[in-house]
């Protein structure tokens, strides 16, 4: 119930979260490796981007991916959520004074968020592809041009083999570890203090609402670099071996946003990031903690 519990939240989150996804995609891969003021900038900040998307390619395209975006969270974050809820439940994440120990919850937060991004890389790199298709004249980064989630997967599947649906998973890992342990260090963290400090009534939903608050801002600043060399990593076109032809890995993404495009450059979308993290965050770990609390409830 665990699993199943963590996975329905992220979803529901996932509902009103994905076309902000859509436009995160797009400002990120907005002058990839292109020196600033060098290439035209079809998005100038998230609201542009909505009212552009929303005007070229259709209402609709505020959507994209919607298929894979909820499998991915229904996969990862049901494994991330609930193995983090076990081992909470279990007493893992607290001292023998029974405190909650950061660096216990820090490390279980970033194994439980591995665990279910490396089983879900192939669902985020199509949601990725699929997010990142648009109209000639508004179009950013590598266009895939896939019909769906199943014929992108069945198409890689084929043309490169196993390795090649979990290509970039290395890459997008560091990306899930900072954010995992990040969010649910700083949630588990501020939950315990504000009930310590008894702001709000027991068992209040209020608790979880500032908690996650809280983790969402904190999930933002960290994650933002290794978000955006991900989808890059992602996105990249390839070789006929399936090998990406603008980076080597992680590191020489991270160095060459950093060489071209500047410090800002690791930061693109970040105003995106926020209206999506920001949003996703508080909902899903609000939705997860409630649900645990009224399932603890009903089944004592």
């Amino acid at each position: 119930m665990d699993f199943l519990m963590s996975g329905l939240a992220a979803c529901g989150a996932c509902l009103f979260t994905n076309p902000l996804e859509v436009v995160k995609t797009r400002m990120q891969l907005q002058g990839e490796l292109q020196a600033p003021g060098t290439y035209r900038r079809h998005y100038r900040n998230v609201f542009h981007a909505f009212i552009t998307i929303g005007k070229v390619d259709g209402l609709a395209a505020l959507q994209k991916g919607l298929a894979p975006a909820l499998l991915y969270q229904f996969l990862m974050n049901g494994i991330r959520l609930g193995t983090y809820g076990l081992a909470e439940a279990g007493g893992c994440l607290h001292t023998a004074e029974g405190t909650l120990s950061p660096v216990r919850s820090a490390a279980a937060g970033a194994l439980a968020g591995v665990m279910g991004a490396y089983l879900g890389s192939p669902i985020y790199m199509v949601k990725t592809h699929l997010q990142a298709q648009a109209a000639t004249e508004i179009a950013v980064g590598h266009q895939y041009n896939h019909q769906g989630m199943f014929q992108a997967l069945i198409k890689i599947g084929q043309k490169y083999g196993l390795v090649g649906l979990w290509r970039g998973a290395l890459g997008g890992l560091p990306r899930v570890i900072v954010g995992s342990s990040t969010q649910l260090c700083t949630f588990s963290s501020t939950k315990d203090l504000v009930t310590q400090w008894e702001l709000f009534p027991p068992q209040s939903w209020k608790v979880a609402l500032v908690a996650a608050m809280v983790s969402s801002i904190a999930v933002v600043l960290a994650m933002t670099p290794f978000d955006v060399v991900s989808t890059r990593l992602y996105n990249q076109p390839t070789d006929a071996q399936g090998k990406g032809l603008m980076y080597r890995g992680l590191l020489d993404a991270l160095l060459q946003t950093a060489r071209i495009e500047g410090i800002w450059g690791m930061y693109k979308g970040i105003g995106a990031s926020y209206f999506r993290l920001g949003p996703h965050t508080i909902l899903s770990l609000f939705f997860w903690d409630q649900l645990r609390t009224l399932y603890y409830v009903y089944t004592k």
